[in-house]
């Protein structure tokens, strides 16, 4: 994978296979302190501990359809290189978190890639998951809540493509106001 939002979009996938009902996406860009983290936390079925312990075994995965499981594998291996660190916690019946950290300046970090595309779509592909996506700039925030969507378009289905395009301009806009640029 050659984008961050790539390696999202698959881990989030994970979360929807895995029965989730609320995924939260939180991306923080902090350049004076050469940081950018991301964080997805899922309120799906969760890991067991033999499960958790083989997770970065890209030989390992639970899918029937492949025999290999590399989203957290490449994107551990995608944050060590780049000086930062990964780490996952879950827990059977308890959802799962991701947390993973980079040198936002280093040579070699991946560039963050199209986070509208990968968001909008997730919510296209699931559309009774709710999702929460937070990107940081500092002390600025932009927030989308597909909670807030579904009040506002009052049952018209939130993959409508009319919808997808106003959630995907939406996400666009928001991370253009806080100086960050969808690529």
């Amino acid at each position: 994978m050659i984008q961050l939002a790539l390696h999202i979009l698959d881990i989030v996938e994970n979360s929807t296979r895995a029965g989730a009902k609320l995924v939260t996406v939180d991306i923080a860009e902090d350049l004076q302190q050469d940081l950018l983290r991301i964080d997805i936390e899922d309120d799906g079925c969760g890991m067991s501990d033999e499960e958790l312990n083989r997770v970065l075994d890209p030989f390992y995965t639970t899918k029937e359809v492949r025999r290999v499981g590399l989203g957290l594998p490449l994107l551990c291996q995608a944050a060590q290189q780049c000086g930062g660190r990964f780490d996952i916690v879950s827990k059977a019946g308890s959802g799962t978190k991701v947390h993973a950290e980079f040198r936002h300046g280093h040579l070699d970090r991946q560039p963050m890639g199209d986070m509208a595309g990968a968001i909008t779509a997730l919510i296209a592909g699931n559309a009774a998951v709710d999702f929460v996506y937070r990107h940081h700039n500092g002390d600025q925030v932009a927030l989308i809540d597909t909670r807030e969507i579904k009040k506002e378009i009052e049952g018209v289905p939130i993959n409508h493509p009319e919808v997808l395009n106003f959630i995907r301009e939406k996400i666009v806009e928001s991370l253009e106001d806080i100086g960050i640029k969808n690529q």
